[in-house]
């Protein structure tokens, strides 16, 4: 049976294991040949391969539940459900996701895009089905990088507790996007460079069988005993039985038969259970199997040397920061940074180049990382968290009582924020300015390009209080027709000026509203426009100046909470008149896509404000003559 026969699970139930082995590397050239072209995550999903075969031939899909922690991991499962003719559709406007989404498929139970999530969600499945009195299995296919998540741990901790048939699939490849930290990868080193309980247990059976009389008497009253037995061996299931589960492996992950005899004996077993996987990332392309961290989530790529279709001339906004405060720490033995699983894509490898010993990783960890920097800072440090902005999402409470009830140094590095793109949804950084801008003592800074981050990384060593400074995925550099004239905090810089009305931006979007300026002279309409660098305070000076002139505000963030929202408040509150119109994203949550795609679905391209600007000044000057 080939790839593009399979329309369903069931179908993968009647093949022999020969034909299984040929659908498996059909898969993997469908994996290399589609992310090379649309990008996506890729070595995650060629190591799952005979994993997710063997799930699809033991459980009895959709009515078994698979919750995928992440979901990035979860290409091979749309291959077989159905989506065969869809995937090259994968991460474009309109195509389907990068991650499990409920309106796409009934094969996708719950929908997931951050770490450490799954084992809550599938417990709640599992509960749901117990209190209905339905029968049905619920797994959850958990990375060994999504442990380090403290979430993983409540729910571990319930699930053991309360008994209920669950299956926890430890998917062990030593890789989250970084490789591992912590004791936990430690600890499943540890059963990993042991021969293993499982493979132990079988040679002490087949060895005391072979001796008469006494053998089989012996090796019952070891397998009674096998707890003693494993402490003297190797103690590899002491964790997971200590919560409540019961542990098989390690299973060679890319043994489909293995696989397929363990799960059965998990799905037969009436109660919580955790099956522990050995897999490779990357398994089956040599170029993501030797370098799994950059085939974790790639931009397309050629197949034949693993290099990059297009690539950025300007550094990155994460390696500019990264290499700034490299300068800066040279000088001030203070500064310190911090990643949470993400030391490259965030930049920060390019600081700990230099200062290994000064960039901690903590692991898929948000809520600990801005804690403990909240510690270090209190502690006389310089602590720097450099983080997605999505991600920053997980750790809302210890930002408002660790960080800015104490009015600590910690400096927020918010990479990625506004639309990312491709990953969609659930990787969109577009919150953030709506949980910064309420906290007391909190300052909010938003560069309009590289040469503006790196003042505003220089100035913030000097400041004593909490720091956010948020930037987009996509390099700018304005050098060339806009030179950069120096940072003063809480003062906006006018780069254009005009007489009709003044865009007021932020970030990414002063780009835009200098593109926009163009199209409305077309109209001829003359816009100042201005860059709202800092966020948080305002330039109330110039908000009051401006009041004879209509404002519009330009941001890459939701409109509830934003900057536009600010701005109406200030101008609500001094009784001078407000925004003429705001620009952002509606109440809506965003689909995948390029940005640019995106933008002109959201209304921000250029050409779309202007009209929109054009329209209202024309609305404006008719109710002034009447």
């Amino acid at each position: 049976m080939h790839l593009k026969e399979v329309k369903a699970p069931a179908d993968l139930k009647g093949l022999d294991y020969e034909e299984l082995d040929s659908l498996a590397a059909e898969i993997r050239e469908e994996l290399v040949s589609t992310v090379s072209q649309r990008g996506g995550h890729l070595a995650s999903n060629l190591g799952v391969v005979e994993l997710t075969m063997a799930l699809h031939r033991v459980f009895d899909l959709p009515g078994d539940k698979i919750v995928f922690d992440v979901g990035h991991q979860s290409y091979v499962h749309k291959l077989l459900t159905g989506r065969y003719t869809l995937f090259h559709t994968l991460r474009s406007f309109g195509g389907i996701s990068g991650f499990p989404k409920r309106s796409e498929s009934e094969y996708d139970v719950f929908e997931t895009g951050h770490s450490s999530t799954a084992i809550s969600a599938a417990l709640g499945l599992a509960r749901a089905r117990d209190y209905k009195g339905e029968k049905h299995a619920v797994i959850a296919l958990v990375g060994d990088g999504a442990l380090t998540g403290g979430m993983c741990y409540e729910a571990l901790n319930d699930a053991g507790n309360a008994s209920t048939k669950l299956i926890v699939i430890l998917n062990d490849n030593e890789m989250s996007i970084a490789p591992n930290v912590g004791a936990l990868s430690r600890y499943l080193t540890n059963i990993r460079v042991s021969k293993g309980w499982t493979s132990t247990k079988k040679k002490v059976k087949r060895g005391l069988n072979n001796i008469p009389v006494i053998g089989k008497p012996v090796y019952n009253l070891i397998n009674w005993t096998k707890d003693a037995v494993k402490s003297l061996l190797v103690e590899e299931d002491g964790f997971f039985t200590a919560l409540g589960f019961h542990y098989f492996g390690p299973i060679d992950g890319h043994d489909l038969k293995s696989m397929e005899h363990t799960l059965q004996l998990a799905k037969e077993f009436d109660g919580p259970a955790v099956i522990h996987v050995l897999t490779r990332k990357g398994h089956g392309y040599d170029k993501a199997e030797e370098k799994p961290e950059m085939f974790h989530g790639t931009p397309p790529f050629y197949v034949e040397t693993g290099g990059l279709r297009t690539a950025s001339k300007l550094p990155s906004f994460g390696k500019t920061m990264a290499r700034e405060l490299a300068e800066m720490a040279r000088e001030d033995p203070r500064i310190v940074t911090i990643t949470a699983a993400m030391p490259s894509g965030t930049g920060l490898s390019a600081f700990q180049k230099e200062f290994p010993e000064r960039m901690l990783d903590v692991g898929i960890a948000e809520e600990h990382a801005v804690t403990m920097a909240a510690g270090m800072a209190a502690g006389g440090m310089k602590p720097y968290f450099a983080v997605y902005a999505t991600f920053f999402q997980r750790s809302y409470d210890q930002l408002i009582h660790d960080v800015c009830m104490q009015k600590l140094p910690v400096t927020f590095m918010l990479d990625r924020a506004g639309l990312v793109g491709e990953d969609g949804a659930t990787h969109h950084g577009v919150y953030d300015l709506a949980s910064l801008l309420p906290m007391p003592n909190m300052t909010v800074l938003a560069p309009r390009d590289l040469n503006e981050l790196k003042a505003m990384v220089r100035w913030s060593a000097t400041y004593d209080a909490p720091l956010a400074i948020r930037y987009g995925r996509k390099s700018i550099d304005q050098g060339e027709k806009y030179p950069y004239a120096g940072f003063v905090p809480g003062k906006w810089e006018v780069l254009e000026q005009g007489s009709d009305c003044t865009l007021l931006a932020v970030g990414s979007m002063v780009e835009e509203a200098l593109a926009t300026r163009e199209k409305l002279m077309n109209y001829g309409i003359s816009a100042a426009v201005v860059n709202c660098s800092t966020v948080k305070p305002m330039d109330e000076e110039m908000l009051r100046s401006l009041k004879d002139k209509p404002i519009i505000t330009m941001e890459e963030h939701v409109l509830v909470g934003g900057f536009g929202s600010a701005v109406s408040a200030f101008c609500v509150a001094e009784e001078i008149p407000g925004p003429l119109l705001s620009f952002g994203i509606a109440d809506t949550f965003v689909q995948h896509g390029r940005r640019d795609q995106l933008m002109k679905y959201l209304g921000l391209e250029p050409g779309q404000m202007a009209r929109r600007i054009c329209y209202a000044l024309e609305n404006k000057r008719g109710m002034k003559h009447e």
